[in-house]
C-alpha cells in the first residue's frame, strides 16, 4: 500500500485499507469512580484538567460535523465513566435532536445507573453496555478496589426496565482471579435477557504490566463456555463489529430470538481488516485506532474559530493515516502513553 498516495476526494472517514469509520466513540471524561487493576492504579491517575476537557457545545458541534458531514451513523459514550459527566443527558438530547440522528449507546461501570436510567432513555439514548467482570462481591472489590457490586447489579436491572436494550455485559477475565466464571457469568446474563461479551484483556492498563502469557484467550474462554452450553455458529454476518457471537442452543432473549453470546478477541483473534471505528478523547483528540500512538489534535482548531468543514478536513486527514493492524504481535509494538480510561472504549 502506497503510504504517499493521495487521499480521494469522498466526505467519509475512508483509510487507505478501503475501510470507512461509521462509528464514533466519544469519551466524555478520563475519571472513574472505580480503580480496575487492569486500568489504573489504586490512588487513580492525574486527570485531565477542565480547561483541556471538551465542554459540552464543543462534543455536540464535534458529534454533528461527525454526522452530517462525516457520514457517522453510530455514537457511543464512553469514559472514564461517562455517568460522572455533568452534562451527559443535554449532550444525549442534542444529538438525538440531529436531522441524521445516529444510533447512540454508552458504556458505564453501572454504578448510579440505577438513579440515571429512565433519564437516558428519555433523553435519546438507545442501549447500554455495563462492565461486569464478576458475581463475587469480595472478588468484584479485589477487582474494582470498591465494594460496589449490588449498585452495579441495580443499574443493569433499571436499564432493561428503561427499556435500553440490548443490554450488554462486558466482562474481562483475569487468570488466577475470575477467569473460573465465564459459565456462571453466561448462565445470570441468560437468565436476566443481558446480552453477554467476554473481551481479552488488553495492554491499555496504566501501570503498563500486562503481559500476554497470563492473559486468558479468547479460545480459553469458549473452551469453557462449550464445557456447560451447546453454542451455535451465529447466522448473522458480523461485518464489522468488535464481537465474534455464537448462539446459545435452548435459550432465547427477551423480546424472543436466540440468545447469543460473544467473544472480542482483540489480541489473539484481530479483526482490524473490518474495524469501522473512529475515537475522540475527552480533550478532543482523533484516535485512528484504540492502540494508535499518535492523535490529531481537533480542539485547538476548534477553539481557534476553524469552521465545521476545516475541523471535517482534519478528521478527514487523521483517518486517511490509519494503520493496517494494531500490531500488537509485532516486535516492535508499543503500548499507547494513554491507558484505556484517558482514550475511551
Amino acid at each position: 500500500m502506497d503510504e504517499a498516495a493521495p487521499r480521494p476526494a469522498d466526505p467519509g472517514l475512508i483509510d487507505r485499507f478501503g475501510r470507512r469509520a461509521v462509528d464514533l466513540r466519544v469519551s466524555l471524561t478520563d475519571r472513574c469512580n472505580l480503580r480496575c487493576t487492569y486500568c489504573m492504579p489504586a490512588e487513580g491517575l492525574a486527570w485531565l484538567p477542565s480547561s483541556e476537557v471538551l465542554t459540552d457545545d464543543e462534543v455536540i458541534r464535534l458529534v454533528r460535523i461527525a454526522v452530517a458531514h462525516l457520514g457517522v451513523e453510530d455514537v457511543r459514550f464512553t469514559g472514564g465513566e461517562p455517568l460522572i459527566r455533568p452534562g451527559l443527558t443535554r449532550i444525549i438530547t442534542e444529538v438525538a435532536a440531529l436531522d441524521r440522528r445516529p444510533q447512540m449507546s454508552l458504556t458505564t461501570n453501572g454504578i448510579g445507573l440505577e438513579r440515571t436510567a429512565v433519564a437516558l432513555r428519555d433523553a435519546g439514548l438507545d442501549r447500554i453496555n455495563v462492565s461486569l467482570d464478576t458475581l463475587d462481591d469480595d472478588r468484584f472489590a479485589t477487582l474494582t478496589r470498591r465494594r460496589r457490586l449490588h449498585d452495579v447489579l441495580a443499574g443493569l436491572r433499571a436499564a432493561a426496565d428503561a427499556g435500553l436494550t440490548p443490554v450488554k455485559i462486558n466482562t474481562v477475565l483475569m487468570r488466577g482471579i475470575n477467569d473460573d466464571e465465564a459459565p456462571a457469568l453466561l448462565a445470570f446474563a441468560l437468565e436476566h435477557g443481558y446480552e453477554l461479551r467476554f473481551i481479552e484483556q488488553m495492554p491499555l492498563d496504566a501501570q503498563h504490566g500486562w503481559d500476554r502469557a497470563s492473559m486468558v484467550t479468547a479460545e480459553e474462554i469458549l473452551r469453557d463456555l462449550r464445557a456447560a452450553f451447546t453454542l451455535l455458529p451465529d447466522p448473522i454476518a458480523r461485518g464489522g463489529a468488535p464481537a465474534e457471537t455464537w448462539l446459545v442452543e435452548g435459550h432465547q432473549a427477551l423480546g424472543g430470538g436466540p440468545a447469543r453470546v460473544g467473544v472480542i478477541g482483540t489480541v489473539t483473534r484481530p479483526f482490524c481488516g473490518d474495524c469501522d471505528r473512529t475515537r475522540l478523547t475527552a480533550d478532543g483528540q482523533v484516535r485512528a485506532c484504540l492502540f494508535a500512538t499518535d492523535e490529531s489534535d481537533l480542539r485547538a482548531a476548534l477553539r481557534s474559530g476553524a469552521s465545521d468543514e476545516e475541523l471535517a478536513d482534519r478528521w478527514r486527514i487523521a483517518m486517511w493515516g490509519k494503520r493496517a493492524g494494531h500490531g500488537i504481535d509485532d516486535p516492535s509494538f508499543l503500548q499507547p502513553a494513554r491507558p484505556m480510561s484517558a482514550i475511551g472504549g
